[in-house]
């Protein structure tokens, strides 16, 4: 079935934008008939005294306000803006105050209570904090709030880059269970698979090595993957991917785009659910989230998540099961403070794991066509990977409307592989010989610690009133690694690769590893960023980061290393803004000159241009950004040799990015969900095109429907062609092209009651059989067959 040719998606998915402001005029009305406890507006509400807060509240809700002066004289308001719901608004302009509102007729009046702190907390049901607003709850596929860019509180349509975030109730919709998934949703980025148990996810063009956990940074080390992309999403309120370079709070990194990871929140009052699952392959499931108020003041909550799966696959002999712990609590350890303290711990345990892909040609030099079944791993191999992390964040309020937060992360990512896979060489049609097996073994972890504080609050000048962060941040990580190798004896011939079952006796492991990695690196920097509001329509960012980097063992060390921000947003109306943006990211590098200087560090420059929009009170963004990402002193190697007598190399102009992205997120109608995209990106080095392993253009949609208990959902992705140089079995280097192609998926659930639901959800309806490849290694992996998962949830 023909939908869209390649040519007609830009048009049709511009042509969605269109339609979906179009029906703002027309849907606005209903969908602003939801009352004021849920529906949200934008609030701008200045830090100043209580009583004057709380007249703006009144008047930008449109409430009758009783209000004795003498009640709140003396007590002072924190700046609210952002869009939030009327009593939202109202309880975080109340908190620490000792005062309570309530109904009183058609008016709402302010009184004070007996026990400030009591009453306060049992009003106060927080659904924002420094990290954005939540998602859980929301019914929504669009943030409210996001943080990630500068560490300030904006919106989408206030932030002058473009970002996507997966909510929660996408990932529930959906049934995103793993950060793989969640990345296939997310407009822009591709993902390379390598094998089993490794995956690259792109974005503009770069490998996506950072990922930030509650903001915090941490690394990925794509070769010793240990347990990043294989993050369960039991634990997590959404996921946001930040385009282009990040370098203001990242610190060093690549320039694509930045991963953050939203864990969920305690609740203020006890809820939790408890699911089932079921699915093809034999794969089962079970999630239990359960929240709340620990004391009967509600000033400590609680809250813990566990998940349990076991998959089989598609691929003959592989299952892999994953275990999920996660605790939380918060204390307010005084009116204006508040601390966090939580930890997390999942194991990801394979078997049969594949390593690298299938041959992509036979002897003949064909292609290589093997049953999506198809397992190269041998039956001992596995790839266990597991992740241990404690946080601490401890934040107080000053009475000015300032913020002070200290933040604390200390992450463990293990990894113990035993790897055996028939994957080199080109198989003989006829007798199945020609291949031999990859064989080693590698136990290692990488263990990081980052810290991170920062003050940020309003202040005036020139008859305005501006934003200020400031902060600083330092992280250490040490990798270690002992790899072992098979004894010579050891026979790695494959007699026949097409009847491989993998049934071949692991290798006698040598008692100490022939090889090691000890690794340490350390970072640390200062930032600041402050938004200027130049005008009512008119709002600068600028900022900038001093880092220092240093990894001796790389004989990798910088200081002083300066990145630069700035970012301006202008208003045309209520509803559209354009902006501009400059951004910039550095990653050391330890390739020498002929004169055995260290390379200055590789600079990742992004430059973009959009405009966005923002309707129905925030709950639908649309933006649109045109961008150029360059890459700096790129090493290229020359035919000198360093004064040490290894390769010499010379700083050049890198890889250049260019392209545009549409994006396409919340409520089109009452009920209607969408979150939709388009891209476009072509990278090339020195005039040539690179990065061909990802598509340059993508196309995503998915969308839900919910009518009374029944929701209906569905979604489809596009990716363009790609290819990349592999070698035939002459030695002769060719060009290899997969062709584009279409997926399918669909949803429906079924509510009995408030507490009792149940879905199912399709993944490759259509079952198209699909592949990418990892042409480094001249080989390919299968994309999954349809499958069917059934689940029931119930809250309590």
């Amino acid at each position: 079935m023909h939908l869209l040719t390649p040519r007609l998606v830009p048009i049709s998915f511009s042509l969605t934008i269109c339609a979906a402001m179009v029906a703002s005029t027309f849907i606005a009305p209903a969908a602003m008939a939801q009352t004021s406890t849920t529906a949200v507006r934008p609030y701008n509400i200045p830090a100043q005294a209580l009583g004057g807060a709380l007249s703006t509240w009144a008047a930008q809700a449109g409430v009758q306000l009783k209000l004795q002066q003498s009640v709140v004289a003396g007590k002072t308001a924190p700046a609210v803006q952002g869009n939030y719901s009327d009593r939202e608004a109202l309880d975080l302009l109340l908190a620490g105050s000792g005062l309570m509102a309530a109904q009183d007729g058609s008016a709402v009046s302010i009184q004070a209570v007996a026990q400030p702190a009591t009453v306060t907390m049992q009003n106060v049901n927080v659904t924002a904090n420094r990290l954005g607003r939540i998602t859980e709850g929301s019914d929504s596929y669009t943030p409210g709030t996001i943080a990630t860019a500068t560490r300030m509180v904006l919106t989408p349509r206030e932030t002058p880059q473009s970002i996507s975030v997966v909510t929660r109730q996408e990932m529930d919709d959906f049934n995103l269970n793993s950060i793989d998934q969640v990345m296939m949703h997310t407009p822009a980025i591709s993902i390379v698979t390598y094998d089993s148990e490794r995956t690259e996810y792109y974005a503009r063009g770069f490998a996506i090595q950072n990922f930030q956990y509650d903001g915090i940074p941490m690394t990925r080390n794509s070769s010793y993957s240990a347990g990043n992309t294989l993050s369960d999403m039991a634990l997590y309120d959404r996921v946001e991917v930040l385009k282009g370079s990040t370098g203001l709070l990242t610190g060093s990194g690549m320039p694509g785009a930045t991963i953050n990871l939203i864990r969920k929140k305690p609740t203020r009052k006890f809820s939790g659910n408890a699911s089932l699952s079921a699915g093809t392959w034999n794969t089962y499931r079970g999630d239990i989230d359960v929240g709340g108020t620990v004391n009967d003041s509600g000033s400590v909550r609680m809250r813990g998540v566990a998940a349990y799966q076991d998959k089989q696959s598609n691929l003959d002999r592989y299952s892999r099961s994953t275990s999920t712990l996660y605790g939380i609590l918060e204390a307010d350890v005084a009116p204006n403070t508040l601390l966090t303290v939580g930890a997390d711990f999942q194991n990801n345990t394979p078997k049969a794991s594949t390593w690298g892909g299938i041959p992509l040609l036979n002897a003949k030099g064909e292609f290589n066509d093997m049953p999506r079944s198809h397992n190269n791993g041998t039956n001992w191999s596995h790839w266990d990977q597991y992740t241990r992390t404690a946080f601490a964040t401890l934040e107080h309020k000053f009475a000015n409307s300032w913020i002070a937060r200290l933040q604390y992360n200390h992450q463990i990512n293990g990894y113990d592989a035993a790897l055996g896979a028939a994957a080199s060489g080109f198989p003989n049609p006829a007798d199945g010989k020609g291949v031999s097996m990859w064989v080693g073994k590698y136990v290692g972890r990488t263990v990081s610690d980052a810290f991170d504080g920062y003050v940020s609050g309003p202040f005036s000048l020139g008859g305005r009133e501006h934003e200020l962060v400031i902060g600083g941040s330092l992280s250490k990580s040490r990798w270690t690694n002992n790899g072992y190798s098979a004894p010579s004896s050891y026979s790695t011939t494959v007699p026949d690769f097409y009847h491989w079952q993998g049934n071949v006796a692991e290798p006698a492991w040598p008692a100490t590893p022939g090889f090691g990695n000890d690794e340490t690196t350390r970072e640390r920097g200062l930032y600041a960023a402050a938004r200027w509001d130049l005008h009512d329509s008119t709002k600068l960012i600028t900022g900038g980061r001093w880092s220092s980097y240093r990894n001796r063992e790389q004989n990798m060390e910088e200081s002083g290393v300066f990145v630069p921000y700035v970012g301006a947003v202008v208003d045309i109306n209520k509803n559209y803004s354009v902006y501009a943006s400059y951004t910039n990211i550095f990653s050391p590098q330890s390739n020498q000159d002929a004169q055995g200087r260290t390379l200055a560090p590789v600079e990742g420059k992004n430059y973009e241009v959009g405009m966005k929009g923002a309707f129905f009170d925030g709950r639908l963004n649309a933006s649109a950004a045109i961008f150029e990402l360059v890459q700096d002193n790129f090493a290229i190697e020359t035919s000198g040799k360093t004064p040490m007598g290894g390769v010499a190399y010379r700083a050049a102009q890198g890889v250049k990015t260019k392209g545009y992205e549409l994006e396409l997120s919340g409520q089109l109608a009452a009920g209607w969900q969408m979150h939709a995209g388009y891209s476009h990106n072509v990278s090339r080095q020195q005039g040539e095109q690179v990065a061909t392993l990802t598509p340059s253009n993508q196309f995503s949609l998915y969308t839900s429907y919910k009518q009374n208990a029944l929701t209906l959902g569905g979604g489809a992705r596009w990716q363009d062609k790609t290819w990349g140089d592999i070698s035939k079995p002459n030695g002769e280097t060719i060009r290899h092209t997969v062709d584009s192609y279409w997926l399918f998926d669909a949803m429906a659930r079924y509510e009995f009651s408030k507490q009792l639901s149940a879905s199912v959800g399709v993944k490759n309806l259509f079952d198209k059989k699909y592949y990418t490849i990892f042409n480094w290694y001249s080989t390919y992996t299968w994309g999954e067959p349809r499958s069917v998962n059934m689940n029931v949830n119930y809250k309590f």
